[in-house]
C-alpha cells in the first residue's frame, strides 16, 4: 500500500509538473506559431515541433539585433541542450562592434594564404574543398563569457558557447601547399567583417590541429557563424576563431591587431589567462531561473569543457563546495569539445548550493572564485562585480531555497 501511495504520489506530482511546463511552452510559442509553412517548405527544409520554444537572446536581454539593426552577442540557451552538439541555429553569436554579417556568395569566395612562404596562394571555395577534409567536434568560447551577480540564468551566466561538429581542410595541408619558411612562428589570421576582425596564433598551434572549415553540423556554416569559411582554432578563446575567413599572412613575430582590446596588460597573470581556455564546467539543470516542484530524486546534469584537451573528470558539490563526489560522465569524450556530465540526486527539500568542477586530461581543476581571486590578490567580491580579468573559468553555483526555486549563487 505504501509503495502504491507512493506511486500515485509521484505520478501526480509528474503531471502537475508536465501540465505547468505545457502551459509555459504555449504561452512562450503562441506567437511563433501564428504563421504555418506550407507542405513544400516542410519537404524542402525541415522544421522543430511546435512544442519547442529554446531560443537565443541577445546580451543584456536586448532584442536581437539591437537598435542600431547590428547583431552583437547572442547567448545560447545551455538550460535546454541536451547532449553535447549545440544545434547550428542556436550556436551563440560574437561579433565585432559595428560589423554587420556579410554577405559573401561561394562563387566569389577568395581565401589568400601568403607572407613567409614559398607560393603564396589564394583559394576558391571548390579548391579548398577538393583537399582531405575532417570533421571533428569542438566548442567555442567568447572571452565575454563571463558569469556575474545580476545574471538570472545558465544562459545569462555562460551561453557565450557552444559545441559543433565542425567539418574542412586541416590548416596544416594548405600551410604544407605553400611551403612555409624558416623563421615564421605565427599565423595572422582576418576575416571579412567591417572591422576586419584579425588575430595572432603561433605557427605550432596552426601545424596542429586548425581547421579551415566550411561544414557546420553536417551543413554549410550558417552566416552568423562564419559562412562560407572560418577558421576553427581548438581549445582557443573565440575571438581567434576568425570568421569569414578571408587572408592567412605567416609572420615571424606576435601581430597587434584589432582583437586585441581587452588583452593587452603588464600583468603577465592576465596573460596567461588569455589564447587557451581553463577547464571548465556549468551545471545546465537544476539552475538559475528553474524550480523543483518538491522533494525527491533528480537528474543534476550539466557541460564541461577544457581548451588544453579532453574533460578527465567532473565532480558535483550539492553543499556549497564541502564534498565533492564524482559525476557520471555521460557522452563521448572528444578534445576541446562540450562533455555531457550527470548525477542522481535526491534533495530533501532544505537549502543547499550546487556546484561542478572540471579536471582535464593534463590535471587542471577548475578554479573557485576564491582561489582565482588569491592568484590575483584580489578580494573575491572584485570578480563577482567586475569580472575575472582574461578568459573565466571559475565554478559558477547555483542555490536551491526551501521552495524550490534555483539562483545564482554568486554573492
Amino acid at each position: 500500500m505504501n509503495g502504491k501511495s507512493s506511486r500515485r504520489k509521484f505520478l501526480k506530482g509528474g503531471a502537475a509538473a508536465a501540465a505547468a511546463s505545457a502551459i509555459q511552452s504555449a504561452n512562450g510559442t503562441a506567437a511563433a506559431q501564428t504563421e504555418k509553412r506550407s507542405l513544400k517548405d516542410e519537404v524542402a527544409y525541415g522544421e522543430r515541433s511546435k512544442y519547442v520554444n529554446s531560443v537565443r537572446v541577445a546580451v543584456n536581454e536586448r532584442p536581437a539585433p539591437d537598435e542600431f539593426g547590428l547583431t552583437f552577442h547572442v547567448l545560447s540557451p545551455l538550460q535546454d541542450s541536451v547532449g553535447i552538439v549545440t544545434p547550428s541555429a542556436l550556436h551563440f553569436v560574437g561579433t565585432h562592434r559595428g560589423a554587420i554579417v556579410p554577405d559573401i556568395s561561394p562563387k566569389d569566395y577568395r581565401f589568400l594564404l601568403h607572407g613567409m612562404v614559398d607560393r603564396p596562394l589564394e583559394f576558391t571555395l571548390d579548391e579548398l574543398k577538393r583537399f582531405p577534409s575532417v570533421s571533428r567536434l569542438h566548442f567555442i568560447e567568447c572571452l565575454g563569457n563571463k558569469a556575474r551577480p545580476d545574471h538570472k540564468t545558465v544562459q545569462q551566466t555562460t551561453g557565450l558557447t557552444s559545441c559543433s561538429e565542425w567539418t574542412g581542410v586541416p590548416l596544416s595541408l594548405l600551410l604544407k601547399e605553400v611551403g612555409v619558411q624558416k623563421g615564421a612562428n605565427w599565423v595572422v589570421s582576418e576575416g571579412s567583417e567591417e572591422v576586419k576582425g584579425a588575430g595572432s596564433i603561433p605557427l605550432g598551434k596552426a601545424m596542429d590541429d586548425c581547421i579551415v572549415a566550411y561544414g557546420q553540423n553536417g551543413e554549410a556554416i550558417r552566416p552568423q557563424n562564419g559562412f562560407p569559411v572560418r577558421l576553427i582554432v581548438p581549445g582557443f578563446e573565440g575571438i581567434y576563431n576568425t570568421k569569414w575567413l578571408r587572408r592567412m599572412k605567416v609572420v615571424d613575430q606576435y601581430y597587434m591587431t584589432y582583437n586585441d582590446y581587452g588583452h593587452i596588460s603588464a600583468d603577465p597573470k592576465v596573460a596567461a589567462f588569455n589564447l587557451q581556455w581553463g577547464p571548465k564546467s556549468i551545471i545546465t539543470s537544476p539552475s538559475g531561473g528553474q524550480k523543483l516542484p518538491g522533494p525527491g530524486v533528480y537528474q543534476i546534469t550539466g557541460l564541461a569543457w577544457s581548451g588544453g584537451g579532453a574533460v578527465k573528470k567532473v565532480e558535483i558539490s550539492t553543499d556549497g563546495g564541502r564534498t565533492w563526489k564524482e559525476a557520471e560522465i555521460r557522452s563521448e569524450v572528444h578534445r576541446m569539445a562540450h562533455t555531457r556530465f550527470g548525477m542522481n540526486w535526491k534533495w530533501d527539500g532544505k537549502e543547499c548550493e550546487l556546484q561542478s568542477r572540471c579536471t582535464d586530461e593534463l590535471g587542471q581543476i577548475q578554479p573557485s572564485r576564491e582561489q582565482v581571486a588569491k592568484v590575483f590578490n584580489q578580494p573575491p567580491d572584485y570578480y563577482h562585480n567586475h569580472g575575472i580579468p582574461g578568459t573565466d573559468n571559475a565554478i559558477v553555483p547555483w542555490k536551491i531555497a526551501t521552495d524550490g526555486s534555483v539562483r545564482n549563487g554568486i554573492a
